[in-house]
């Protein structure tokens, strides 16, 4: 792959051409799908509407924050990742026209399509909680949900030999729900291994009424709380953080009553609310919820036939997670394909998501459901029972992984999620 600015497939664009797809948003989402729809016909005019300069496998930040990773084993410069062939547009986008096939970019011009692909991602709303983001990265307040917050986790984790210490979880959707569980594991183990595990009070907070949202899995989860004597809190949410003060408040649902309840904190890790992106919100494509309105199964927009969504910046149902754009991503790739030639979609998403919670040093829940909590293994049970934690869910998350998403998905590669296609 070529290098640098000269490479013209790879400088700023803002030229009234029309292309054959344009995706929007350079993600795992849109690279991957720009890569698969690539492999099957390299001819295709396809740009990428993407303002970032890095690009990041974010599923390995509870590493980093859990002490396995550093993190610049999560980052790579986003031209190492665009694919061969496509059109590289440096800006941001603010809008869609999709009654005239446009996309609106943030310095005013438009950029056309035959076929979109909107995967911008999601919104993390530090703002919506009042002191979160002035305390971050300070007084012992920090998230998973940041690469520059990641490495602070592991300080405080390290760094803690008593007090309190409390992880939040926020109302869904989030991406990675998972996540804020792990990140408690992570922690407890590393303080049972240190053995200032039984001086620390460990709280998870979370909006939810359960501890996960597939029930095969609680059982092995409760054993890990139960072990590391964490006490959880359902239906607690966080609203505001005084770090220098060193206190959280939570609005704790009790049968009809709602009271607030002030929390101390030595360390307090915290999973911010996650909503669409602003521009996807006031735009045409956006369902009742604010993400971009598809149809679960073909991932086509409910009322533009040549709009497509994935990722976590679509409406369906399913987990948001790096797994399900994984599988996602071919699907979409093979519609796109058929709506260029004016056919209707050939290809259906089942839901699947991927949650693989690291419960200890060496053991992981491997969580695999798609749509209605429906379980989806990859793998037969002799080999990994997902529903109870296992060594080569770990190996599969620290080892295998991580080539599987720079070498395999951003590839083109499509192991193990070849699209199913509707009536076969």
């Amino acid at each position: 792959m070529a290098n640098g600015a000269s490479d013209p497939a790879r400088v700023p664009s803002t030229t009234a051409k029309t292309y054959d797809v344009v995706i929007v948003g350079g993600g795992s989402a849109g690279i991957a799908t720009a890569a698969s729809l690539l492999k099957r016909n390299a001819r295709l005019s396809i740009a990428i509407i993407e303002p970032s300069e890095v690009h990041y496998y974010q599923p390995g930040w509870t590493m980093v924050g859990g002490g396995i990773f550093d993190a610049p084993f999560t980052r790579r410069s986003q031209e190492s990742v665009m694919p061969d062939g496509v059109t590289w547009i440096r800006a941001s986008a603010c809008g869609f026209a999709p009654e005239d096939d446009r996309v609106i970019l943030a310095d005013g011009s438009d950029v056309h399509y035959r076929v979109l692909v909107a995967c911008p991602g999601i919104k993390l709303d530090w703002d919506a909680i009042p002191g979160l983001r002035e305390a971050l990265g300070h007084y012992g307040v920090t998230s998973n949900y940041g690469y520059d917050l990641a490495p602070y986790t592991r300080r405080l984790v390290d760094g803690l030999k008593g007090g309190r210490a409390l992880f939040t979880q926020p109302p869904m959707p989030i991406k990675c729900a998972g996540a804020p569980q792990k990140a408690m594991y992570r922690s407890c183990t590393r303080w049972e291994k240190s053995g200032v595990l039984p001086n620390i009070d460990v709280q998870f907070h979370t909006a939810g009424a359960v501890l996960f949202g597939v029930p095969a899995y609680v059982p092995a989860l409760m054993e890990y709380v139960e072990r590391y004597n964490a006490h959880l809190n359902f239906e607690s949410k966080l609203v505001a953080v005084d770090g220098p003060g060193g206190f959280a408040t939570f609005e704790q649902k009790r049968g009809d009553s709602v009271t607030r309840v002030e929390e101390h904190f030595d360390m307090i890790h915290v999973v911010p609310p996650q909503i669409a992106p602003d521009f996807v919100r006031s735009s045409p494509l956006a369902a009742a919820s604010g993400f971009i309105d598809v149809d679960e199964a073909t991932l086509r927009h409910a009322r533009y036939a040549n709009v497509f969504a994935l990722g976590d910046a679509c409406s369906a149902s399913n987990a948001k997670t790096m797994a399900a754009a994984r599988k996602q991503a071919p699907v979409v790739a093979v519609n796109v394909l058929a709506a260029l030639e004016g056919k209707p979609p050939v290809a259906a998403y089942d839901g699947y998501g991927s949650c693989p919670l690291t419960v200890e040093s060496g053991k992981i829940v491997l969580a695999e459901f798609g749509y209605g909590g429906k379980l989806l293994p990859s793998f037969p049970k002799w080999l990994i029972d997902g529903t109870k934690p296992s060594r080569l869910s770990w190996l599969l998350k620290d080892t295998i992984l991580p080539p599987v998403y720079w070498h395999g998905m951003l590839k083109g590669r499509e192991w193990m999620v070849k699209p199913h296609m509707i009536g076969a």
